[in-house]
C-alpha cells in the first residue's frame, strides 16, 4: 500500500511552536507528529509514502535523512514555492499513485489508533472512489451522509452554509471528518482545473457519482493535535497510543 501524509501546512493553530519549526515536527508524548504518522501508516502496510512539504521544508528533509526515513521509502512533494491546500497537494502528488492500487491519505496532526487495515479492506470491498473516516463528534464543519453512509453534502455548522453533491437530502446525517481516507486512483478524474483547492471540493465532485462513502469509527481513539491550547490533552492521549 502507498500513502500520502499531508504535512505542508504552516501550523498557524500551533503558534508559537511553529514559528521556528514545521507543524509535523512538533512533539507530542516524546515523538514528533510526523514520526507518529509514519509509524502508524507503516504498521498497517504502507511501504511507500509521499510527503508534501512547505513550511520549514528543509527541516523535514534533514529530519528524515538523519533517521533513515524510519525504514520506509519516502518521496517529497515540494510546495515551497506555493502552498496548494489539501486537494491541490494531492493533485501535485498524483503521479505517485496513478495506475496503482487504492492508497491512503493521512493528516499528520491526527492522533489515533484507528485500524487502517480495516479501513482499507472496507474500501476494497465497497468498490468506492473514496472512503472517508468519520466520527460522531462536535465540529464546526461536517460531512453529510445518507442512510447508507454515502456522501451527499457538506455543511458549515457555524454559518449554516450547505453544499450538496446533487439533490438536497433533508434526512442527511452530520459526521465530522477524521483527516484519514482511502482513494482509488480513478478519483483523479474528478480533480478541478484549479491548482489550489481543498479536498472537500474533490469529495463533493466525486460524491455526485454516489461512490464516496463514510467509515464510522466512534470506538477508536482520535484527536486533532493541531491546536496549541489542546497539547496538554494530546499528551495524555499519546500515552494510550502504540509507539
Amino acid at each position: 500500500m502507498k500513502a500520502m501524509l499531508l504535512a505542508a501546512g504552516i501550523g498557524a493553530r500551533l503558534k508559537p511552536l511553529t514559528d521556528q519549526k514545521p507543524k509535523a515536527l512538533v512533539e507530542v508524548g516524546g515523538m514528533t507528529l510526523l514520526e507518529r504518522a509514519i509509524r502508524h501508516v507503516a504498521r498497517y502496510g504502507a511501504e511507500e509514502i509521499i510527503l508534501n512539504v512547505h513550511h520549514f521544508a528543509g527541516q523535514i528533509e534533514q529530519y528524515l535523512e538523519e533517521r533513515g526515513n524510519f525504514g520506509v521509502k519516502i518521496a517529497l512533494s515540494d510546495e515551497r514555492d506555493r502552498l496548494l491546500d489539501t486537494g491541490g497537494g494531492l493533485k501535485k502528488a498524483a503521479w505517485f499513485f496513478e495506475g496503482g492500487a487504492p492508497f491512503l491519505v493521512y493528516n499528520t496532526d491526527v492522533l489515533t489508533d484507528l485500524d487502517l487495515g480495516a479501513l482499507y479492506r472496507s474500501h476494497l470491498a465497497s468498490g468506492q472512489l473514496a472512503t472517508l473516516a468519520i466520527r460522531s463528534r462536535p465540529s464546526s464543519r461536517c460531512l453529510l451522509f445518507d442512510a447508507d453512509k454515502k456522501l451527499v453534502g457538506w455543511r458549515n455548522r457555524q454559518t449554516g452554509q450547505t453544499r450538496w453533491c446533487g439533490t438536497e437530502n433533508a434526512e442527511a446525517a452530520e459526521y465530522a471528518f477524521s483527516g484519514i481516507q482511502v482513494f482509488d486512483p480513478h478519483i483523479f478524474s474528478y480533480f478541478p482545473e484549479e491548482e489550489v483547492f481543498s479536498l472537500v471540493e474533490l469529495y463533493l465532485r466525486a460524491g455526485a457519482s454516489g461512490k464516496v462513502s463514510g467509515y464510522l469509527h466512534d470506538q477508536s481513539i482520535w484527536m486533532d493535535a493541531g491546536k496549541f491550547e489542546d497539547l496538554g490533552e494530546a499528551e495524555e492521549i499519546a500515552k494510550r497510543l502504540p509507539r
